[in-house]
């Protein structure tokens, strides 16, 4: 079984992952691979420069993500060039992990993908598992986090899905308002009910 873990930013995904980790699971995750596909020498980061210059390396022939986030921040060709390049590889590892790890015998495989539902990625899953707070909880530990003021920290918010319509999309939903041990009880009914424990 192919589990989709999603959630919005500050809704507590990265904990649901780290105690998936905890049971052994498998994860392939978006984060991870997104960083791993354009490292330096890979056929991305060649397919970036190609098209933005030699201007996006630092001068340890790695992406300077900051050079090429103010190339794109306003240019919405730009963007969609740069995503053409970046989704794709991003998509083709992640199902190269998956797919190593159902022929290694494993039973369930987590992908954690923060946009499932933005980049209309359900078809790769299953299941999907929606990580999901109140608006005001989801604010007020997004401004604590990251240092936000209100304003910056709804426009961050306001860039995704409403987490009401990702709940929709799921198959399961944690209510991640309460303690670190009410999601983690959640999260195991969720798995015992999926057959993924026992």
């Amino acid at each position: 079984m192919i589990i989709g873990l999603t959630g919005s930013i500050a809704s507590g995904k990265s904990t649901v992952s780290n105690m998936l980790k905890e049971y052994g699971l498998p994860i392939v995750d978006a984060d991870v691979v997104a960083r791993l596909v354009v490292e330096p020498g890979s056929e991305t980061l060649k397919r970036i420069v190609e098209a933005f210059g030699e201007e996006v390396l630092t001068e340890r022939g790695e992406l300077n993500r900051q050079k090429l986030g103010s190339i794109i921040f306003n240019d919405e060709e730009k963007r969609q060039t740069l995503n053409g390049i970046i989704h794709p590889a991003i998509r083709k590892e992640m199902l190269r992990q998956r797919d190593e790890y159902i022929a290694n015998g494993e039973k369930t495989v987590i992908m954690d993908i923060p946009l499932l539902f933005e980049s209309k990625l359900q078809h790769f899953v299953d299941k999907i598992l929606v990580v999901t707070v109140s608006e005001d909880v989801q604010l007020e530990r997004l401004m604590k986090r990251n240092q936000l003021t209100a304003e910056d920290a709804k426009a961050r918010i306001r860039s995704q899905l409403p987490l009401a319509v990702k709940e929709q999309g799921a198959d399961a939903v944690i209510n991640n308002n309460g303690t670190i041990e009410e999601t983690r009880k959640q999260l195991e009914h969720i798995l015992k009910e999926w057959g993924v424990l026992s």
